[in-house]
């Protein structure tokens, strides 16, 4: 039996373990520089899901490490690109955020696709004063931690933002804090 997070107790649903334990296995060799099944990043680390099941790995241990081997990831692949490329991985970390602020600097309420008036997506509100934030953080400096963007959550509102495109822009806001650290 795994101990490598703590399990879920009782019928409350955690990570399917067998998953994890193969993820972090195939993490481990893509770090050493084995060979492995899939190609691991810190965007694949950043998008990882697992199933859930009674008995599981408590998401939130989980969740934690997986920050800790995205940031190692991506500080490799930093150190990769500025020895191979650093003009350009500076330039397209620019553009990034740029292509960011265009979006981020529309209207509130504005700045997403809208769902349907019956459909669930993310408050408005809440999206936009996060995007006001990231705006500032670009613009100005003003500080935003990594660990806000990697644990927001948004309620959810009928008419709100679509979620994959919300989800999608705090996904590049992260990659570009990465990318400059």
């Amino acid at each position: 039996m795994s101990t490598t997070f703590p399990r879920t107790r009782g019928s409350q649903r955690g990570y399917d373990i067998d998953e994890v334990e193969d993820f972090l296995e195939d993490a481990h060799r893509a770090y050493v520089g084995e060979p492995t099944s899939t190609v691991i990043t810190s965007e694949s680390v950043r998008r990882a899901a697992f199933t859930m099941r009674r008995g599981g790995y408590q998401p939130d241990a989980v969740d934690a490490a997986l920050e800790r081997l995205e940031d190692v990831f991506a500080q490799r692949e930093r150190e990769q690109a500025l020895s191979e490329r650093s003009e350009e991985w500076y330039a397209d970390a620019r553009a990034s955020a740029q292509v960011i602020l265009d979006r981020l600097v529309r209207p509130r309420g504005q700045r997403f696709r809208r769902v349907g008036i019956f459909t669930g997506g993310y408050s408005v509100r809440e999206v936009d004063a996060l995007g006001d934030r990231i705006t500032r953080y670009f613009q100005e400096g003003t500080p935003i931690e990594l660990e806000q963007l990697r644990t927001v959550a948004f309620s959810a509102q009928r008419g709100g933002y679509l979620e994959s495109q919300v989800d999608l822009l705090i996904d590049r806001v992260t990659e570009v804090m990465l990318a400059v650290r």
